[in-house]
């Protein structure tokens, strides 16, 4: 039988990301390799790749109003579970978590170098935020020129009250000097040494297992949404 196509496939409600998909992971941790994973894919699409696009789907209509030059998409919108390996010296073939990335629409820029919200899940470590994480060199000079231009509008995002309530500061690698262009007594030294710009809290990874973590990644996103909008803003 054909199986059919992603499009025509109904993700029902998210009902908990399962405790199969986190041991399956473990387990894919211990037994890194293509013969294992081949015999056991079929809990992987089960356990683990199904629920996460259960919960992409339901935060597409759940964020379709909130945030709606986003993508949510069940099929675009989640990583491969496969490592690329050819310029890396661990050759593990597969990822040992899941995770998805939501970029602007028309955007054609990778996952990891536009601006996007993230989830990821993996034992012992849930992840929800956004932010830019891999920017490439004209990306990071449009960024720290609209950091110096227009230092109001930028302070007035990452210095809110609720923004520094749920996030605090900024997560990423720095420079350890001013970057070229920016003396180094410039007010805004702090900002412009980031190489990586992007946001986020840990969760305890028992509550990704139940149907209101929908709810709690909808709402860190919401968080972190005019700060995903600076960024997107300040590559145009």
């Amino acid at each position: 039988m054909n199986r059919p196509a992603l499009e025509e496939v109904f993700f029902p409600p998210f009902e908990g990301f399962p405790e199969e998909g986190l041991s399956f992971l473990r387990r894919l941790k211990r037994n890194n390799n293509r013969p294992w994973f081949q015999l056991h894919k079929s809990e992987y699409e089960e356990t683990v790749k199904f629920p996460m696009q259960c919960l992409i789907a339901g935060l597409a209509a759940r964020m379709s109003g909130e945030a709606p030059e986003f993508v949510f998409d069940p099929k675009r919108s989640l990583f491969r579970i496969y490592r690329d390996v050819r310029f890396s010296r661990n050759k593990a073939p597969y990822k040992t978590n899941v995770a998805a990335a939501f970029g602007a629409r028309g955007k054609q820029a990778g996952k990891e170098d536009s601006p996007g919200f993230y989830l990821g899940i993996e034992p012992g470590e849930v992840f929800i935020g956004g932010g830019i994480y891999m920017p490439w060199g004209e990306q990071l000079k449009r960024i720290r020129h609209s950091i110096a231009d227009r230092p109001s509008e930028f302070l007035d995002v990452v210095r809110a009250p609720r923004f520094r309530k749920i996030f605090g500061e900024i997560i990423g690698d720095k420079l350890t000097k001013a970057p070229l262009g920016f003396p180094k007594e410039h007010p805004m030294i702090g900002y412009l040494r980031y190489k990586q710009f992007f946001v986020g809290i840990d969760v305890d990874e028992k509550k990704c297992h139940s149907p209101r973590f929908q709810e709690t990644v909808a709402g860190v996103f919401a968080d972190a949404l005019p700060f995903l909008r600076w960024l997107v803003g300040s590559l145009r």
